[in-house]
């Protein structure tokens, strides 16, 4: 029976260990990095060689034109919409930023240290934007949302470069230590050590990875920022407007530097200069860990298809996603927001206790609305319907157990506690377009028709069978003769692999009359099972 304590909350976080595994697939026109966590997909990234704006580029740029309605300006940077950038992304010490691109720009500065840079006075925080900017002239800005539909790259000028510990904010002297590290003892710490590195002129935002390092791996982590930054100041005389000036780390360095940790297993490259290029990189931010980067050769089996990953992704992507014990999700996409259904299939019907059964579903739901919102990057205003529960503690449960399961989100969201009625409210941003697989393939019925891939009615119907033969040792399972075929081809086929698991052996009855997403299982005298 299903108790819903804290201590039953445990171990439900228990049941999700964390083994991480990268896998890079490269070929001519894009790079897909997945990440697996326990063999499961939960993220999924495509670089496309033409890609020119990244979340994290900096661009030297020319304001086109100052709404004051909007106390916006649009923003030329060589996109074919123009960039947006909010007075509030403008960042308190534009002045001092622009002062500097003028004075550098010219070649009166030589020294980019800014030790010995006189700082504007800081704008006002509620000025107007038209006081401030004015057209054609030249700003420093920073890719914080990449292009996504009809919109073009949303910008701050407020500029920050990542590192694997810090990262470093010019025209600031302000230290932060991030919030996600809960002692107060080490964000003191932290802190003591920041203060001695910084250098003037320079702020820096204390990552949750630094926690516990030593000031020698945060000053290193300091000075190759530093690099950059030079590196970048020195184009900026010669730099044409607009024009990119700093480019993020190729994306498989931006994703190591930001995820990467000691839970990491192994990453997978089927490229051998990206796998040369990621084990130096892994040489640099965690040198112990180098011996995990491995070079995937195979002329027979793709890598993606290797680990498994083909497979998830069709499965993981279409309207109906399905989970453990029958239950699934249906996910729809409206104009304003995502809506998500958590249904519990037909299991309720012959529950005992309803409440620990929807509050069983509920949890099994969480663990994968959490990674459906990684994987596909949704954003904006996310609601769920889960099953509705009674108890106040069971929601409390819920809410904390998926507060949980968010909690390795890279992106910024906020989850409201559950109704009464047993919604939940998300918000997420998303700073990259959404990523939205084709599920659906050609009919074989009917050549102007689509219906779920193959692979997906698999999954349904093994699901079923998982259930169905606790009860019902041995079946009779009617499918369409495509579905049939596919269950019982090759060696070992999906059926061959059931019996040698399980021990039950499932007869396979191809019906011509069905439609190829039905089936039906049947017991031994020919009675349909219906639960």
């Amino acid at each position: 029976m299903f108790n819903p304590s804290v201590r039953h909350f445990d171990e439900w976080i228990k049941i999700y260990s964390v083994n991480k595994e990268l896998i890079i697939r490269s070929s001519s026109e894009a790079v897909d990095f997945a990440l697996l966590k326990d063999g499961k997909l939960i993220e999924l990234h495509k670089e496309e060689e033409k890609s020119n704006f990244q979340v994290g580029d900096i661009f030297i740029a020319k304001i086109r034109k100052p709404v004051a309605g909007l106390n916006a300006a649009f923003v030329h940077v060589g996109h074919d919409k123009d960039a947006f950038l909010h007075y509030h992304d403008l960042g308190p010490n534009l002045a001092s930023q622009l002062k500097f691109i003028k004075l550098v720009s010219a070649g009166k500065i030589k020294d980019f240290s800014l030790k010995n840079f006189q700082f504007e006075k800081e704008i006002d925080k509620d000025g107007t934007i038209t006081d401030i900017l004015s057209s054609n002239q030249s700003i420093l800005v920073q890719v914080v949302k990449e292009p996504i539909s009809t919109k073009g790259p949303r910008i701050s000028s407020e500029l920050s470069l990542a590192g694997r510990f810090i990262v470093l904010v010019p025209f600031s002297d302000r230290v932060s230590i991030s919030q996600k590290i809960e002692s107060k003892e080490e964000k003191d710490r932290l802190k003591r050590l920041v203060h001695s590195i910084k250098p003037k002129g320079f702020g820096v935002i204390v990552r949750t990875v630094a926690e516990g390092k030593k000031v020698a791996e945060l000053d290193k982590d300091l000075q190759n920022l530093l690099s950059r930054w030079t590196a970048m100041c020195k184009k900026l005389p010669t730099a044409h407007h607009p024009s990119k000036i700093l480019g993020e780390l190729n994306r498989a360095s931006s994703i190591l530097r930001d995820v990467f940790n000691d839970t990491f297993s192994g990453i997978h490259i089927d490229e051998e200069e990206l796998y040369n290029e990621t084990k130096d990189y892994l040489q640099e931010i965690a040198p112990s860990k180098q011996s995990i980067v491995k070079y995937y050769q195979s002329n027979d089996t793709p890598i993606f298809e290797k680990y498994n990953i083909e497979r998830q992704i069709k499965t993981s992507f279409g309207k109906t996603v399905s989970m453990a014990k029958g239950a699934y999700l249906i996910i729809e996409h409206t104009e304003a927001l995502h809506v998500i259904d958590v249904n519990s299939g037909n299991r309720s019907n012959k529950a005992t206790n309803q409440e620990d059964t929807a509050m069983e579903v509920n949890m099994i739901a969480a663990a994968e609305i959490a990674r459906q919102l990684r994987l596909r990057d949704m954003g904006g205003i996310i609601v769920v319907d889960f099953i509705d529960l009674s108890n106040p503690e069971n929601r409390k449960v819920l809410y904390d157990f998926l507060k949980e399961e968010m909690s390795d989100d890279k992106a910024k969201h906020k989850i409201l506690p559950p109704s009464k009625f047993g919604l939940v409210q998300i918000t997420r941003q998303r700073v990259r377009p959404e990523v939205n697989i084709k599920t659906r393939e050609e009919d074989p019925n009917n050549d102007k028709g689509e219906i779920e891939a193959p692979i997906l009615i698999i999954d349904r119907i093994v699901s079923d069978l998982e259930r169905i033969t606790k009860t019902h040792p041995n079946v009779v399972l009617n499918v369409h003769p495509f579905v049939g075929a596919y269950l019982t081809k090759g060696f070992p086929s999906i059926r061959s692999k059931w019996f040698f698991e399980r021990k039950k052996w499932v007869k396979i009855i191809p019906r011509d009359a069905y439609t190829y997403l039905e089936y039906h299982f049947f017991d031994t005298k020919g009675n349909v099972i219906k639960d």
